[in-house]
């Protein structure tokens, strides 16, 4: 310590690298880690354990809707019976079918283009929404037809900009809904339940399944651009949640086992195939082994930056080497044998390594919380608004092992310069000015 002490900014600058490597390695490993496993949370809110199955119009029947028949396809009362045959054996906990249909929305002059969906209460725990205000749909609104509808929260902003929205009333293709819940604002992810379309649920239109039936009857008009299409889809979707541990392999093989029977009972029913299978612990799966080659990527790259460091550190060592020459020849001439100068040597570069190691995780580790709590402030300004997040966890593991391979890096590049340095002849060394 006393001889580095000597040397303060070359000592530094010796350690800096390996305190850069470390604190990369820290940093780099946990913002991945916190990118990866917000990724992998998005897809668990959709429900890792569902299985959603979608009515899809086939390619034949499009110039049919074109010309203005009415198209018949997709999931019907059947399929749900046969569903619901699942949950008698326990092995699906819940079904939620779905009727969704575009619809404007208006209130007084203002209107919003919105996408109504008849369902049942369960699709608030299936999709995990939260209630800003109100409540969602209940039994008792299925089960006596009424007209109540839950707003979504960019629905609600649009057509209740001034007013509280409990209470009034929504206008939807010549019916009139009470308004009874607003949803809190999230974040728009992949289709519900898993499929590959981005899904925006801040505009979405909630109402009773069979009020929707009953007031808009079986078959939908859709206007589209120059063409108007009538559809007759009794339910646009049907999500099927699996009692099952999506952490366990018998959770996973459960659902794998549930999904591919559900396939079985469409391919029987559905020569036409029109309807779609999706089952999110798919794309779980391939978002963790994703997560592992990210992770690992990571690591590699990291790692360099402590390789670099350590050829710093040989570096200042072989230079100290020929500056202390005569130091090693006065040392051998007392008595000193060549593994004293070895172990000399290399404690030096070890101490030097061990402390940029501590440092680099110090900071490393403070980069981890102080940086996403300095764009959260940044990027919630108004000159700089911006909906980029920065997900950081903390790779706990990362700590040990760069401050453990600093150690390694400083053993491994000292024992060089150690090695020269015993081979001096120490009359030579004597002899040096």
């Amino acid at each position: 310590m006393k001889s580095l002490w000597l040397h303060k900014l070359r000592s530094v600058l010796s350690v800096l690298g390996i305190i850069i490597g470390t604190c990369s390695v820290i940093s780099l490993m946990s913002f991945g880690e916190g990118s990866m496993q917000d990724a992998l949370d998005d897809i668990k809110r959709q429900g890792a354990t569902n299985i959603i199955v979608r009515s899809t119009k086939p390619p034949d029947d499009s110039a049919t809707a074109a010309k203005g028949f009415v198209t018949s396809y997709g999931l019907v009362r059947d399929d749900l019976e046969r569903f619901s045959t699942l949950t008698t054996d326990g092995a699906v906990a819940r079904i939620v079918p779905m009727r969704v249909f575009p619809s404007e929305a208006r209130y007084l002059d203002r209107l919003v283009n919105a996408r109504v969906i008849g369902t049942t209460p369960d699709y608030q725990a299936v999709n995990k929404l939260e209630m800003s205000r109100g409540r969602f749909l209940v039994e008792n609104d299925d089960s006596d037809l009424e007209n109540y509808c839950v707003l979504g929260a960019e629905a609600a902003d649009r057509l209740f900009p001034y007013e509280d929205p409990l209470g009034q009333t929504v206008g939807m293709r010549s019916h009139f809904f009470v308004v009874v819940g607003v949803l809190r604002d999230r974040m728009p992810t992949g289709g519900s339940g898993g499929s590959q379309a981005a899904e925006d649920y801040n505009r979405d239109i909630y109402i009773p399944i069979r009020t929707s039936k009953r007031r808009f009857g079986e078959i939908i008009s859709v206007r589209t651009a120059g063409a108007r299409m009538n559809e007759k889809v009794e339910y646009s979707q049907i999500t099927l949640t699996v009692d099952a541990e999506v952490d366990t392999p018998a959770g996973r093989a459960k659902v794998q086992a549930v999904g591919n029977e559900i396939k079985g009972m469409l391919d029987r029913k559905h020569p036409k195939k029109d309807y779609s299978v999706t089952v999110p612990l798919d794309k779980l799966e391939e978002a963790e082994r994703a997560q592992s080659r990210f992770t690992m990527l990571m690591g590699v790259i990291a790692f360099i930056s402590l390789f670099v460091g350590g050829i710093g550190i040989m570096n200042i060592m072989l230079a100290t080497v020929t500056e202390r020459t005569r130091e090693i020849g006065i040392r051998r001439a007392l008595g000193a044998k060549r593994k004293d100068i070895v172990l000399q040597f290399l404690v030096e570069a070890v101490v030097q390594t061990t402390i940029g190691g501590l440092l680099g995780a110090a900071i490393g580790v403070l980069s981890v919380y102080c940086v996403p709590a300095a764009w959260e402030l940044v990027r919630s300004t108004a000159w700089f608004a911006s909906e980029v997040r920065l997900p950081a966890k903390l790779h706990v593991l990362s700590i040990f092992l760069s401050v453990g391979v600093s150690i390694l890096v400083g053993m491994v590049f000292g024992l060089y310069p150690a090695w020269r340095a015993a081979k001096l002849d120490p009359i030579e060394a004597l002899r040096h000015v």
